[in-house]
């Protein structure tokens, strides 16, 4: 059973959660970028039951993240695909797997999976980077800047984290 929706709170953070669903949403998400794309191959990575798979499937698709692709007729099967929406939230997902390894809660030998350059293979982090020096920063050290769809709440709840503008 999923939780109650975030709709209606003014903040980023609920509306990826709320796209995502719940840590289903979050690991079928993970299995796509993995590059599984079939039902069959989804329900055996994450041991979910077909009901709450075929839920949460939908859910992903009217949340604009997957696309259902037929594949084939007689019987009609069907493949899920990211969209360009779902890509975008591989930087959460990059860096829940970086937290991941580092806690190693489950006290592995190592990190089951490591992020690597596409191209030379080189293992890369997510990091916070000044857009405008390309340096990093320590994330000790980000402040928020309240926006223009900032509503009361969110000005109250960020005032310990604001950055003061001049």
């Amino acid at each position: 059973m999923r939780s109650k929706g975030f709709e209606g709170m003014t903040c980023s953070v609920a509306s990826v959660m709320g796209a995502l669903g719940d840590r289903w949403g979050a690991l079928i998400m993970r299995d796509l970028f993995l590059g599984l794309t079939r039902y069959d191959d989804l329900r055996r990575s994450s041991g979910v039951t077909n009901a709450t798979l075929s839920d949460r499937l939908k859910m992903l698709e009217e949340q604009g993240l997957l696309a259902r692709q037929q594949y084939q007729s007689r019987p009609d099967r069907y493949e899920y695909v990211l969209t360009e929406r779902g890509r975008d939230t591989g930087l959460v997902l990059l860096a829940m797997l970086q937290v991941g390894n580092k806690w190693n809660l489950a006290g592995l030998e190592g990190p089951p999976l490591h992020s690597v350059d596409g191209h030379s293979g080189h293992r890369v982090k997510v990091a916070l980077v000044d857009v405008e020096t390309g340096q990093e920063i320590n994330p000790k050290d980000v402040m928020v800047e309240l926006g223009a769809g900032a509503d009361e709440l969110t000005r109250w709840r960020s005032a310990g984290r604001v950055r003061k503008t001049a």
